[in-house]
């Protein structure tokens, strides 16, 4: 299966589950399981081709004038966790539809899942780090959303914006050092980056690059000191925990500190930051979690634990601690997502996390037993379980690590690492399940369902598999580990057994054991010191900084962004002819290569009439609608100075613009005064009036001296102008640049246009459910009103020209291409034709024949124009390339075909729907504020005809 159908597959999957959740949660897990096996079947299909060491590849051009492309690459090591993450999601899966209640929405849930099972499996298969770096993000996006799934609970909230503000942080300083990378090396794809570990660390810029690039590694894995946000997303349900504890999230990091490992490892600096921030938080962690009393809160700082014993084997710079690193990620996935499940089936059943409140569990619930005794033996490191295997090559590498000179430091700390994990294992075993039964469980325990606990069953079998015979893992390890190597560093000699004789390792990994066990018997006097012991909490220094970021941001923020637009326009303003004069006064003008030209009768008489509208705006801009009207005329001088200058397409959108907006925005003033107070004292008003002037001299300046001048070098427009027909397939080169050249541009637009008019129907809604409906039902028109409110000229007006306004909207449309017009302009126009039915027929009338809600007509616009963009993927071209044929149907003439048209439909459909969507908003302000319209044209009720008037006509007020 190709690589891109596996990274798509779970992200179009997350479609599903919502759309299933009505029929069950049976349904709705069964689908998301599906997908994930999808993915899952499609993954091993590449087996055999990574099994004989070739990289698999994919690439979809995206953005290549950017170095953004689509490119995916499976070798040993992505293989390694793209199987982490889909097997065990399917077991989280399949574990989930058990552990979660029917108030939990299933749909929503595994939609989250979904998406953050995409986003995972696309880093680590992301050959290009512009795209490892979207997936990255995506990443701290849907685990927030995980995390904080449970939005009724505070601590899930906040654990969730913890992990947010953490990883996001951690995520932009890695930007930073992916694109150092990239500038170093020339290219941005991953399989270049890694053939040029000489060039890289012989660049001056990569110590700037690894730090940069370890920030985003360390607080996406958890390491110190960004450790403490992990145990806080513990807050997210069980299955979530398990699934970011083992397999995802916090492996990202490792992940990527693997895949970087040949070019930025091998150094002073790679070795002296990753092995003591690795060796730190193994030791930090592993002491935290033997005194946490809530069994997830042991797990997740294990976890840190763990991760920062696999960041310490990454940071030695050795082969072998690579090969140890990859075996223990693997075990870890093993033992640790099982530990978890089972911590929440223990809080399903018993209904308690506190290890306090449990005990004797073993008589009750001895099938978890099993599977918790095994698993944290397991991470104990007790022979024959995998666990072991992996701890002995950590502490055989810590034997020969030399760090800031004593010998004994780092196998020092590893042991003492390894002592505290042994004793929180044997805690976990023995304060839980060991002991007599007791008679004050909030619920009474029992072992749930298969459903709950074959999923952990499961992976104990691995843990127990790869424990006895490790020789069955052997070669799939060093498989990964020499994708994690990749030429920087020879295949360690060293083979995964369970007796390699008295070595130090053996040595260190006994007194490891032993001491957890004396660290059990003294449990309570050392909780006693625990406890006693002033220590900060990283918790409390994380809100605290915070907090204060927040207050110094309120200090410097609220005095400038106090809401008076006034200040923010003459700040801006003044930055903005500052900057202008002094790059005019620090340059040099060149000598006018133009002369003057002398302007006609025509154009002074338009210059005086724009001049004399604009001022007269200035001066009775608190008439609110006499500043309209001269709006308007500035607006049409415009359109026509657009005409004198051979802008056809300007002229004709600029013209159309102004009549909707004009019409929109006489419907917004008739909620508001007809004269706005006095609110600036003289003294802004001086102010403004200073900064205005300087502003127009400043622009007169610019604009008179570039006039007289030739641009330096070719002008984009001859390229325009030379790759408009041949590139695009259109004549008119404005609308090419709309739908080809620009058409990304032109995409966001009609975008932000359906959000403004999405923002108009919320606030109208808000207002008519809100207290401002009282007022509006109460309020009076300033002045009465005409009694005929649907005058008949204009009725059967606005019939006749309504085919005619369709017909040149569609002509206008279909000139688009190679003259004059487009989807832009052809939306405006057949707007206005519905606006004048509106206008002439009322509210009422005009929405009893509407047979497409405008909510759809703008959600069909942006999915035909982006489907359009999406399709040039199909044939290996960047988004939105358009292409165009010519085609001769019997007994027309040839004519032409291209993409750019249904994109220019899309285009079409949101400029009509945003259109109509604001006008019925401030119709049914208006509908409500007066008497409602009448139901027929002309005010004329057909039904109310009889024999003593020819008609009986109802007149209302309003529309």
């Amino acid at each position: 299966m190709s690589l891109l159908i596996i990274v798509a597959l779970p992200f179009f999957g997350a479609l599903l589950p919502g759309l299933m959740n009505s029929a069950g949660r049976s349904a709705c897990a069964g689908v998301t399981f599906a997908v994930s096996l999808a993915a899952f079947i499609g993954l091993l299909t590449n087996l055999p081709m990574v099994l004989a060491g070739e990289v698999v590849m994919a690439r979809v051009d995206w953005m290549p004038a950017l170095g953004l492309n689509f490119t995916l690459m499976l070798d040993g090591l992505g293989f390694f966790f793209a199987l982490l993450i889909l097997g065990i999601g399917l077991l989280i899966i399949a574990y989930a539809r058990h552990y979660l209640s029917r108030d939990d929405n299933m749909g929503e849930f595994f939609t989250y899942l979904l998406l953050f099972q995409g986003a995972m499996v696309g880093i680590v298969l992301s050959d290009n780090i512009l795209l490892l770096l979207v997936f990255w993000e995506l990443t701290s996006l849907s685990s927030f959303l995980l995390i904080g799934y449970w939005k009724h609970l505070p601590e899930g909230r906040q654990g969730a914006r913890m992990a947010l503000m953490v990883t996001g942080m951690g995520g932009l300083s890695m930007i930073g050092g992916m694109v150092i990378l990239g500038q170093i090396v020339g290219s941005y794809d991953l399989s270049v980056i890694l053939q040029n570990r000489d060039l890289i660390q012989a660049d001056p810029l990569y110590v700037p690059a690894l730090i940069l690039i370890l920030l985003g590694c360390f607080t996406k894995s958890a390491q110190f000191p960004f450790h403490f946000w992990l145990p806080h997303a513990m807050a997210a349900p069980t299955p979530v925990s398990a699934y970011l504890h083992s397999a995802t999230m916090v492996k990202a990091g490792i992940f990527l500190m693997a895949r970087m490992w040949p070019v930025l490892s091998g150094t002073p600096e790679w070795f002296y930051i990753v092995t003591s921030a690795g060796l730190i938080t193994m030791v930090l962690g592993a002491v935290i979690a033997l005194f946490k009393h809530d069994l997830k809160a042991l797990l997740a700082f294990s976890t840190v634990s763990h991760l920062g014993l696999i960041t310490m084997l990454l940071g030695t710079g050795t082969a072998f601690g690579a090969m140890a690193a990859v075996f223990h990620i693997l075990n870890h996935a093993t033992f640790k997502a099982a530990l978890f499940m089972s911590a929440g089936i223990i809080d399903h059943e018993t209904h308690t996390r506190d290890i306090r409140r449990l005990g004797g569990l073993r008589k009750l619930m001895p099938v978890t037993f099993v599977i918790v005794t095994i698993s944290a033996l397991s991470m104990a490191g007790i022979p024959l379980l995998n666990g072991f295997l992996s701890k002995e090559m950590m502490l055989e590498a810590a034997h020969d690590t030399v760090l800031f000179g004593p010998h004994w430091l780092v196998p020092a700390l590893a042991t003492v690492g390894s002592l505290f994990s042994a004793a929180y294992c044997f805690r976990l075993i023995d304060h839980v399940f060991l002991g007599p039964v007791r008679n004050d469980y909030p619920a009474k325990p029992h072992d749930p369902g298969a459903g709950m606990w074959i999923p952990p069953a499961i992976l104990v079998v691995l843990v127990v598999m790869i424990g006895v015979a490790p020789f069955l893992a052997e070669p799939f390890v060093k498989l990964v580990t020499a994708s994690v190597l990749g030429g920087a560093a020879a295949l360690p000699e060293a083979h995964i057994k369970i007796w390699h004789g008295p070595v130090p390792a053996l040595f260190l990994s006994l007194t490891a054991i032993a001491g957890g066990l004396f660290m059990l018997a003294l449990f309570k006097p050392a909780l006693r010191l625990w406890d006693a012991t002033p220590r900060p909490e990283a918790k409390t220094i994380f809100d605290s900084l915070v907090e204060a970021i927040a207050k110094l941001s309120r200090a410097i923020i609220l005095p400038l962004h106090n809401g008076a637009f006034t200040r923010y326009a003459a700040l801006a303003a003044v930055v903005i002819i500052a900057a202008g004069f002094h790059a005019w006064s620090t340059g040099s003008v060149g000598a006018a290569t133009r002369t003057v030209q002398t302007a006609g009768p025509v154009a002074i008489a338009g210059w005086l009439m724009l001049v004399a509208a604009t001022a007269g705006m200035v001066l009775m801009h608190r008439n609110r609608l006499l500043s309209l009207i001269l709006i308007g005329i500035v607006g049409l001088m415009v359109s026509v100075g657009f005409v004198f200058f051979s802008a056809p397409d300007l002229a004709m959108t600029q013209f159309t613009v102004e009549v909707v907006t004009i019409v929109l925005l006489l419907l917004a003033l008739n909620f508001l005064p007809n004269i706005t107070p006095v609110e600036s004292t003289v003294l802004r008003r001086v102010r403004d009036t200073g900064v205005a002037v300087a502003g127009g001299l400043a622009t007169f300046a610019l604009t008179y001296y570039y006039l007289l001048r030739d641009a330096v070098g070719t002008p984009i427009s001859e390229f325009h102008l030379a790759n408009s027909y041949k590139g695009g397939g259109g004549t008119n080169v404005v609308n090419v640049i709309l739908v080809d050249f620009r058409g990304f541009d032109t995409y966001g637009e009609i975008i932000v246009l359906g959000i403004a008019a999405l923002l108009i129907y919320a606030l109208t809604e808000t207002l008519l459910d809100g207290p401002v409906r009282a007022r509006l039902l109460n309020r009076l028109p300033d002045q009465p009103r005409a009694g005929d409110v649907h005058p008949m000229m204009m009725v059967v007006l606005t019939r006749v020209l309504m085919p005619i306004v369709l017909l040149v909207g569609f002509y206008i449309f279909w000139r688009g291409h190679n003259a004059p017009g487009g989807g832009f302009i052809a939306g405006l126009i057949v707007s206005i034709g519905f606006v004048m039915q509106y206008m002439a027929s009322g509210f009422t009338w005009t929405s009893s024949r509407l047979r497409y809600p405008y909510h759809g007509v703008i959600g069909a616009g942006v999915l035909i124009a982006g489907l359009t963009g999406i399709g040039s993927w199909l044939v290996g071209k960047p988004f939105l390339t358009s292409d165009f044929t010519y085609v001769r149907i019997p007994p027309f003439d040839k004519f032409e075909l291209a993409t750019a048209a249904l994109f220019d439909l899309g285009v079409f459909l949101a400029v009509v729907g945003a259109v109509m969507l604001s006008l019925e908003s401030f119709s049914r302000l208006a509908r409500r504020a007066h008497a409602s319209d009448s139901e027929h044209p002309m005010d004329i009720d057909p039904s109310r005809e009889g024999p003593s008037s020819n008609a009986t006509r109802t007149v209302k007020q309003g529309g």
